[in-house]
């Protein structure tokens, strides 16, 4: 059995270590289109199983596949594609909370097991000049809500509920926990 993760996250890849010792990365080449009926707290799940679904693989292999969302006032953030839309979303995040999903979906032997994780993250008041200096160290740009929490987006973070690792992308506790049931009812 071989163990895939459809992702080409490197903070994914790093959690997963605390995980497994041994894992293949397959990026899964998915268009990341949501139906519209599916609401912001169910659409990192819908994508985590598109692209699960997605990797070739052997029958017994056991794939991984996530996706993080981030949303606040029921609209999601995604990643910024400019300096003008990292702006907003920083200004939209400034002074408060918002929720952070990341969808897991797990596949072995043709059966799926899929889970949503949230955590609350509220943020400092933040300065537009605090934003400027932010998006010029280019952090922001290749994560969902423009901001990495393991980066100088910690600077922002007044406080979280939740799983930190999950805002992160990757629930490491809850995912161990599930795999640990899989594995279990596998081998029955």
């Amino acid at each position: 059995m071989s163990i895939i993760l459809a992702s080409s996250s490197p903070r994914r890849k790093e959690l997963m270590k605390l995980i497994f010792s041994e894992f293949v990365i397959r990026p899964s080449d998915i268009t990341e289109i949501v139906p519209q009926d599916i609401d912001c707290e169910h659409t990192a799940e819908y994508l985590a199983s598109k692209k699960a679904n997605s990797i070739i693989r052997n029958p017994d292999d056991l794939v991984i596949g996530c996706d993080t969302v981030v949303a606040a006032e029921n609209r999601i953030l995604g990643k910024p594609s400019s300096h003008e839309e990292c702006r907003e979303m920083l200004r939209q995040l400034s002074g408060k909370t918002h929720s952070v999903y990341t969808g897991v979906s797990i596949i072995v032997n043709d059966a799926e097991v899929s889970f949503t994780e949230k955590t609350y993250v509220t943020f400092w008041e933040i300065s537009d000049d605090e934003i400027e200096k932010y998006i010029i160290t280019g952090e922001p740009f290749d994560k969902a809500g423009g901001y990495g929490i393991q980066g100088k987006g910690a600077l922002f973070v007044k406080s979280i509920k939740g799983d930190y690792f999950n805002v992160v992308g990757l629930p490491v506790s809850r995912l161990n926990f599930e795999l640990k049931k899989i594995m279990k009812s596998c081998k029955e």
